[in-house]
């Protein structure tokens, strides 16, 4: 995943007494993001973001939401229903809310400190989105923070799922990013728990390459029918960022 450069300034988070290095991001139309260096984000929640939006009144929710990104990223680009961002890590709700507290017109979005698996399943959500740990093997990193964001361990896909259909009324929309490579096993999980594929686009860092991500959206009790989006490059020929890139990074997709 591909993180960004800021300016940092330091607070001390409500459960630790050390101090915690916090950045400040600054979002296209000006919406602020704190970060950390266990709570980044990266291009991965960018697109998904702009590749699945909820209308300006609609009701979101924004899972394994880390600093809150998605929700930030929503209201950015002109968002304004009720929106809970669900986050296991307390430091991670921390740093949304410290965002919250830097601008009044976030108010309609809610942090939740919780396990997705206890969330209440009110079947309200019109959208339901998640950035998921992507592996299921190889090295785990000794940091728990950075562990629980990258490996399925607590939060398997198939819980990620199941929550998101528990949040959504029926015909709402389920949007996640995943390893290309995972792609069959996103659609057969995102079946077996009634969430219909429905959109997908693959992320490649140029044409020709490989995809290295795949941005999906399912509907809930709908009938099977798939359509495949043009791929998302982030460089042009020069190796610059692609206009295709540049655009999503300003106004989505």
């Amino acid at each position: 995943r591909r993180f960004f450069g800021c300016v940092s300034w330091y607070k001390n988070t409500r459960r630790e007494a050390k101090r915690v290095e916090v950045s400040v991001e600054t979002l296209a139309h000006g919406t602020k993001v704190c970060i950390s260096r266990a709570h980044r984000f990266g291009t991965d929640a960018m697109l998904l973001s702009g590749f699945a939006r909820p209308r300006r009144a609609e009701t979101a929710v924004d899972l394994c939401s880390g600093c809150g990104i998605v929700a930030l990223r929503w209201h950015d680009l002109g968002h304004r229903g009720p929106c809970r961002a669900v986050e296991v890590d307390p430091e991670g709700t921390s740093l949304l809310e410290q965002a919250l507290a830097k601008d009044a017109a976030l108010a309609h979005i809610t942090p939740v400190c919780a396990d997705l698996n206890e969330l209440r399943g009110d079947g309200l959500a019109h959208l339901v989105a998640a950035n998921p740990p992507y592996f299921t093997g190889g090295f785990v990193s000794p940091k728990s923070a950075r562990a629980t964001a990258r490996h399925e361990g607590g939060c398997t896909l198939e819980q990620v799922a199941a929550a998101a259909a528990a949040l959504l009324r029926d015909g709402g929309r389920f949007a996640l990013c995943h390893r290309a490579d995972q792609f069959a096993r996103v659609c057969a999980v995102l079946s077996a728990a009634g969430l219909e594929p429905k959109r997908a686009a693959f992320a490649k860092q140029k044409a020709g390459d490989v995809p290295w991500l795949v941005l999906v959206e399912a509907q809930k009790n709908r009938r099977p029918g798939l359509r495949f989006e043009p791929d998302v490059f982030m460089e042009d020929e020069g190796g610059r960022p692609s206009a295709q890139l540049q655009k999503i990074y300003r106004e989505g997709m």
